[in-house]
């Protein structure tokens, strides 16, 4: 029980430490500041003077803005009328910023032996130009076996060669240094190297702007619009297509119902013609045999 009650309590004290440290990092403001009388600078950053408090809070509110302590070791302390939302906006805007460009900088170790071949150090050499051309810093691990290290001096010549052979593109940051059965050399890229290292970043940055606005314009949904206009312009020319038809039936349809009543009117006189009774030719009387 007493060891889960420390244990809770230190949990308790180390939170309370991380909240104290991140109330501590911002900044007091209006009602937070805890003075008598504040050196004021306005929101054009003017030099206002020295005024008590509660003035500098009245004048910042009546302008509608914050006050902010920017100088607490100061004395009397610097207070400055700002927006304090959109100060904070721009402080996080800036950091993030840095952020993005700040490159990291990593050690790229490189073994080497007191026996190594001319050509084993001419390839580790332009490894190690790589690395530094590119902002890494580069250190060499030369490691003795047996009784190689009674011959130090071996192993030290050999980094010394691989310093000067590196001497356009690195500074040696760190001379070579015994530790236990290995000696060690750390060189660090020159402002050349660093220009170079910053070139190819932005030559990588540009080119990766490029893929993005290639794959976009060659995206499939690039060519929709166009699609859905050629689509309904096909889709208008089919209804104007089917429009036309049906025209062109109610025509046929009206042809029909014109020889329907022509054939109707022929049946109307052949009906008056059978109605008209026959004659005989020589007489002019009627037919008898008809009745």
């Amino acid at each position: 029980m007493g060891l889960r009650h420390c244990f809770v309590c230190s949990v308790e004290l180390v939170s309370f430490a991380g909240r104290s440290a991140e109330i501590r990092d911002r900044l007091r403001i209006n009602s937070r500041i805890r003075v008598r009388e504040v050196r004021l600078i306005d929101e054009q950053g003017a030099q206002v003077g020295i005024l008590q408090l509660r003035d500098a809070l009245l004048m910042a509110e009546e302008r509608g803005f914050d006050l902010v302590e920017v100088a607490p070791n100061a004395l009397p302390p610097v207070c400055r009328i700002m927006d304090y939302g959109k100060f904070r906006y721009e402080q996080s805007k800036k950091e993030r910023d840095a952020r993005k460009n700040q490159r990291v900088v990593e050690i790229k170790e490189i073994r080497l032996e007191p026996k190594t071949g001319e050509h084993d150090l001419d390839v580790k050499s332009r490894k190690a130009r790589k690395f530094l051309l590119e902002g890494d810093k580069v250190k060499f691990n030369l490691r003795f076996r047996g009784r190689e290290i009674y011959h130090s001096e071996i192993g030290r010549a050999v980094l010394e060669q691989m310093a000067e052979t590196l001497r356009d593109v690195a500074v040696v940051e760190q001379q070579p240094l015994m530790e236990g059965k290995v000696l060690s050399l750390l060189v660090a890229p020159n402002a050349k190297a660093k220009a170079a290292a910053a070139a190819r970043d932005k030559e990588i940055e540009q080119r990766e702007i490029e893929r993005r606005l290639a794959r976009a314009a060659t995206a499939p949904g690039a060519g929709d619009e166009d699609d859905e206009d050629e689509l309904d312009d096909d889709e208008l020319d089919d209804e104007l297509d089917e429009l036309d038809d049906d025209d062109e039936t109610d025509d046929e349809l009206d042809e029909t119902d014109d020889t329907d009543d022509e054939l109707d009117e022929t049946d109307d006189t052949d009906d008056e013609l059978d109605e008209i009774p026959e004659t005989d030719a020589a007489t002019g009387a009627p037919d008898a045999t008809n009745k």
